[in-house]
């Protein structure tokens, strides 16, 4: 787990220290630096990716950041550090150079050994952007062995996951509250029970196609007609990998998500607080950025009603 990550001219942060727990949570204004913490994530997961000492600032999970004097803090012309203090409290540090107006940077130094969130094994760090696919009828396939599987940045993969770990075991903490001690606790029923308590009550079926190349998705309501995702609704697509996402990420691994509470109900996203919360407790470190008081209250109750937290092991940063 990260205890500590500190930024050094990076984007806005000339020098900032971000402190880190089992939940982490980006609140605030508009601009004020909360996904430029996720974007120095993001950059050390993909240099940890490549071995040739090159960072590329665009196309890797979405990133458009543009040129390195664009990530380059204004006041300083040192090079950009990031700082990362585990729970073992080692010290892993990487430095980036490069040219202005080259549209990488230049890994100048980095640790030999990688914090365990960024080392690929399954499923360890995952991060899902704001701009989530919407409702598609069919969803694209990644080449990769199940094992290997991911939802992807917007959720592209969500319905391959479905329909290839359909039957991956679920953990007591990451079941749902409404599950019952005989009901299967497998990834389907477990991603239909929480969906159903989040945005609505829902079943959900996937089918590969032929092709191979991409997986159909289709939902319905207990004992009603199964509908395509564009006659279920956005907050039944958007809320659909961040729960897969939450209930297949490795144990000791990292998952990012930005606005969960996209296109839901104000007492879904109170609800999609107390899911996150539930993932943090089963082992997984997440870091949330978000602008709803309704996730906030719900993650609150998880802590102080529910006790899934203690409350030294979520953190609020609010810009």
């Amino acid at each position: 787990m990260i205890n500590e990550l500190k930024i050094y001219g990076f984007k806005m942060f000339e020098e900032a220290v971000f402190k880190m727990a089992p939940l982490t949570i980006l609140a605030g204004m508009n601009g004020a630096g909360k996904t430029s913490v996720i974007h120095a994530l993001l950059l050390i997961r993909e240099i940890a990716r490549r071995n040739d000492k090159i960072a590329q600032l665009n196309g890797p999970y979405g990133l458009d950041l543009g040129t390195f004097g664009d990530i380059q803090n204004w006041n300083t012309q040192d090079p950009i550090r990031f700082v990362l203090t585990d729970e073992a409290c080692s010290i892993y540090t990487w430095v980036l150079g490069g040219n202005p107006a080259s549209l990488y940077a230049e890994i100048q130094e980095h640790p030999q050994e990688l914090p365990p969130v960024f080392k690929a094994d399954e499923r360890m760090f995952q991060y899902l952007c704001a701009e989530r696919f919407g409702p598609r009828n069919i969803l694209g396939s990644a080449a990769l062995p199940s094992e290997q599987l991911e939802v992807g940045f917007r959720g592209e993969y969500s319905a391959q996951v479905l329909y290839d770990l359909g039957g991956f075991y679920i953990d007591a903490p990451r079941r749902c509250p409404d599950a019952r001690e005989a009901d299967a606790a497998l990834l389907k029923f477990e991603t239909e029970r929480w969906l159903s308590r989040i945005a609505r009550p829902v079943q959900i079926d996937t089918e590969s196609l032929a092709i191979k190349t991409v997986t159909a998705l289709r939902f319905r309501v207990p004992g009603g007609e199964w509908v395509h995702p564009p006659n279920m609704g956005f907050g039944v697509t958007y809320s659909l990998p961040v729960i897969l996402a939450g209930l297949t990420a490795g144990k000791d691994g990292i998952l990012i998500i930005e606005n969960p509470e996209a296109h839901l109900h104000p007492a879904g996203q109170s609800q999609m607080g107390y899911f996150l919360a539930s993932i943090a407790s089963a082992g997984v470190q997440v870091v949330v950025e978000t602008h709803s008081d309704h996730v906030l209250n719900g993650i609150r109750r998880a802590i102080g009603e529910h006790s899934i937290l203690s409350k030294d092991q979520a953190i609020i940063h609010f810009f």
